[in-house]
């Protein structure tokens, strides 16, 4: 039979895991880690926008782009805020609307490099190459050991067994970690970025609530997977206890 106090540090770290998981996969599926302000966009910065939705892909290109047209980067995502094209005429003062491109598998894997491509003497940035390939992995991982844990969870409850806790609390102290990892990957990585392509005065930079639920989600899963870990060990404990008093 389970004491009360475990059931209940059980019943909070579900709630908090799922919080946890709400949040990563909403921040996963948003485009708003990173926003920039730009002035207002007259008629003759409109260059590039047929090139950011429909052309190849270019780092340089997009993220020029994205500075003149008050763009935002997600890890999935880049958008940009473009006048709303008419067929019939064009308007003086168009209604801007968001175009969002998402970036492609291969394009989540494409090395990075430190001047624009196709450069003379053009060197891959390494780091900067796998630190995004490491923020785009690492919040599935985190999503997949999360549901790992879930079955492992499932599975205890059929088999009436409390041991298997210890595992759920280790998969979330996981899953925190590699949450964490996303987030500093990704400021790292555009840190890195703005060091080698500056925003061009008047563009200022800033965070977004995509970044910030990312980050939420990471001391959720810590103190998921510290309720878990305690109720197992004190369990543990508890029943050495009492079988060492059923002995004597």
């Amino acid at each position: 039979m389970v004491d009360n106090r475990y059931a209940t540090a059980l019943v909070i770290g579900s709630v908090l895991s799922l919080l946890a998981t709400v949040y990563l996969s909403v921040a996963v599926g948003t485009q708003h880690w990173y926003q920039y302000s730009s002035p207002r966009v007259n008629g003759s910065k409109l260059r590039g926008i047929k090139e950011f939705i429909n052309g190849d892909f270019n780092e340089s290109l997009y993220h020029d782009t994205m500075f003149r047209m008050n763009g935002t980067l997600g890890l999935w995502w880049r958008c940009i805020l473009a006048p709303n094209e008419s067929h019939w005429y064009k308007e003086p003062d168009p209604k801007l609307e968001t175009q969002c491109v998402s970036f492609t598998l291969p394009q989540q894997f494409a090395p990075k490099y430190k001047k624009t491509p196709g450069d003379h003497n053009n060197e891959e940035d390494l780091l900067r190459t796998y630190l995004w390939r490491c923020q785009f992995l690492l919040p599935l991982v985190s999503l997949a050991l999360v549901f790992l844990s879930g079955l492992v969870g499932v599975c205890a409850c059929l088999c009436r067994s409390f041991t298997p806790t210890l595992g759920v609390g280790v998969l979330h102290l996981l899953a925190g970690l590699c949450s964490l990892g996303t987030v500093c990957c990704f400021l790292a990585g555009l840190d890195l970025l703005h060091q080698y392509s500056s925003p061009p005065d008047g563009v200022d930079g800033s965070l977004g609530w995509s970044l910030y639920l990312a980050l939420i989600s990471f001391p959720l899963q810590m103190m998921a997977a510290a309720l878990f870990l305690w109720a197992a060990r004190s369990h543990r404990k508890n029943y050495t206890r009492m079988t060492a008093y059923r002995v004597a």
